[in-house]
C-alpha cells in the first residue's frame, strides 16, 4: 500500500456511526428556553432540558429511573403473589385494629371491593 493511499484512510471525515457513537458515550446535552411573549408581557415559557447517552453513561451519572418505573422494568411490578400477601396483612392488621378497639374499628372499616368478596353457595346462607 502507498503511504498517499493511508493517509486518506486516515483523513476521512467521521462517518454517522462515528459520530453517534461518539455522543452515546461521552453524552450530549440540549437545554434551551423559548419565550412568548406579548407587549412585554410574558405568556408561555418553554424550558427544554435534553439529554442523549448511552444506558451504561446515564447510570454511571446517576439517571436511571428507568429501573423504578412500573410501565418499564417488569420487576418493579408487583407480582400477583405479592399483592395477595400484602392483601392478606392488611386484614390481619384490620382484625387487630378490632380486637383492639371494635367500635372504631366498624366506623372506619374500608369497603371490600365487589369482585375480591367470597361468594357463598347457592344452597346455603344469604348472598
Amino acid at each position: 500500500m502507498s503511504s498517499s493511499h493511508t493517509s486518506l484512510i486516515t483523513a476521512r471525515p467521521p462517518g454517522l456511526v462515528d459520530v453517534l457513537d461518539r455522543i452515546l458515550d461521552k453524552g450530549l446535552v440540549i437545554a434551551g428556553d423559548i419565550k412568548i411573549s406579548l407587549a412585554n408581557v410574558e405568556l408561555l415559557t418553554l424550558q427544554i432540558r435534553l439529554l442523549v447517552c448511552s444506558i451504561d453513561k446515564a447510570e454511571q451519572i446517576g439517571l436511571n429511573w428507568w429501573r423504578y418505573d412500573r410501565n418499564l422494568a417488569p420487576s418493579a411490578q408487583f407480582s400477583s403473589e405479592q399483592a395477595a400477601e400484602l392483601q392478606e396483612r392488611v386484614a390481619e392488621l384490620e382484625r387487630a385494629v378490632e380486637v383492639l378497639n371494635p367500635q372504631r374499628a366498624r366506623k372506619t372499616a374500608r369497603r371490600v371491593p365487589p369482585n375480591t368478596r367470597t361468594r357463598k353457595s347457592k344452597g346455603g346462607g344469604n348472598r
